[in-house]
């Protein structure tokens, strides 16, 4: 007899394998690229306040998400999220805006970790040689690194294809490497370096002052990317074991572990390598490395530090794959991504569409106004956006609706939006003008849609 039911997402994750997703996500290759780019903004030992900034933003955000996750634990968060927050009318439009940007910045975020992954290569198989390309003298590692990039979103895509018990194993297998990682570069510090040092002299020469919280917000930009992916399981909602206790609890296990991870590294890699090489550093932690124990350990450390960030790019793209599936299954998006695979249930037009433009970006952009783009991208709809639904959504609805309320509300969610604004403006004009530019061309798409499909704002009298 044939099986005629509709293909459904499958609840097949469990904490540990949320967790490890989480976490190989906000582990990526951004603590490793950014370490240098932040002690050379701050300038000072205090740079250490930049990542306790980032892990303060993610635990106060973080009761966001787990109050909407717990809740609304769907395919696609932040889509069902704005939705669900700002009403039929405005969540329309608002969550329409989160697909828009994220079929552009999600694929931005996964080449971000893949460019970042053919950066830290160069420490292994980087030359000085130049070659003659139509006529234009570039650096071999340039054509290099492009090639390299292309080729981890390719293998992304491929490890990807495949059903989502498969995909939970795989994550913690990544998971161990990255804690393998991160163990090896703290226990280092431990062992040989002056590991007190960085913390008893994390205020020397320090005055805070405005010139002091305009430089911390810009180190803050690239914290914060670090920090990223704590959310990752929301856009998994529909195949999370238990997601009404599991979305929370992986999200704030997660954060408090990277948070202590990420302190403990910069403090090991401050308590061996002097300030001003740090900040100069394009390999900073494979140096560091080589100092403790010489070339042969730093090859192995940076072949982990790869590692890492292959895990991030495997679960940022796991993420993403979700979203534009989500909204075309509730008729707000194009038809074909709402389609899952006929055997292995999982949405691989979704998949293959964000590979592919992450692949085309990874040959195009810099790592650094990459990283830039992602935040200033994606604040105003999904972060302040986020948080402003969930406080209309309380007002409408009341706190018992909740599967998981957040303490002292509503002071979290008010914080996280003025938290946000402060990253956003440090951003800087460029970026802020790129960001609302995007949610600009975004509204008069909806509107061109909506126009189209006679939806809010243009339905007829008689159903309006």
């Amino acid at each position: 007899m044939q099986n005629n039911s509709p293909v459904q997402l499958e609840r097949k994750i469990s904490l540990v394998q949320a967790t490890a997703i989480n976490m190989i996500d906000m582990v990526g290759i951004g603590p490793f690229v950014v370490l240098s780019v932040v002690a050379a903004k701050m300038n000072g030992p205090w740079f250490l306040y930049a990542w306790i900034a980032g892990a303060a933003l993610s635990f106060v955000d973080g009761m966001v998400w787990s109050q909407l996750g717990s809740t609304y634990p769907l395919a696609g968060g932040s889509y069902n999220f704005l939705k669900e927050g700002f009403g039929e009318k405005w969540g329309k439009l608002m969550s329409f805006l989160f697909v828009w940007q994220t079929m552009i910045q999600a694929p931005l975020v996964i080449a971000s970790a893949a460019i970042g992954f053919a950066h830290y290569a160069e420490f292994i198989f980087g030359t000085d040689k130049m070659v003659l390309l139509f006529n234009h003298t570039i650096p071999l590692n340039t054509i290099v690194g492009k090639m390299v990039s292309g080729t981890v979103v390719i293998l992304i895509v491929m490890l990807l294809y495949r059903k989502i018990e498969a995909i939970g194993k795989i994550s913690v297998l990544l998971w161990v490497g990255v804690l393998v990682t991160m163990a090896w570069i703290i226990g280092g510090g431990l062992l040989h370096g002056h590991f007190t040092d960085p913390i008893v002299h994390i205020n020397d020469g320090l005055h805070v002052n405005q010139a002091f919280i305009a430089v911390l917000g810009f180190a803050s930009v690239k914290t914060v990317y670090s920090y990223l992916g704590y959310y990752n399981v929301c856009h998994l909602g529909g195949e999370i074991k238990q997601p009404e206790k599991n979305i929370p609890r992986s999200m704030f296990i997660s954060i408090a572990c990277i948070a202590a991870l990420y302190l403990l590294m910069n403090v090991s890699v401050a308590s061996v390598l002097p300030l001003k090489q740090i900040q100069e550093s394009k390999f900073v932690v494979s140096e560091f490395v080589q100092t403790l124990a010489g070339k042969t350990a730093a090859t192995v450390a940076t072949g982990l530090i790869l590692w890492v960030a292959f895990a991030s790019v495997f679960s940022a793209t796991l993420g993403y794959s979700r979203v534009p599936y989500a909204a075309a299954k509730d008729g707000a998006f194009f038809k074909v991504f709402a389609k899952l695979h006929p055997t292995k249930h999982f949405p691989y037009i979704s998949l293959l569409f964000l590979g592919a433009v992450a692949f085309v970006f990874s040959l195009l952009f810099r790592l650094g106004d990459v990283i830039d783009a992602i935040l200033a991208m994606r604040i105003l709809i999904q972060f302040i956006g986020q948080s402003i639904g969930l406080i209309l959504l309380v007002k409408q609805k009341g706190l018992k609706h909740f599967a998981w309320r957040m303490p002292l509300y509503p002071l979290p969610a008010v914080l996280a939006v003025c938290m946000w604004s402060f990253i956003f403006y440090s951003t800087g004009n460029r970026m802020m003008v790129g960001g609302v530019t995007v949610i600009t061309l975004g509204v008069v798409a909806y509107m061109l849609k909506a126009n189209r499909n006679k939806e809010w704002p243009f339905l007829p009298e008689t159903k309006a």
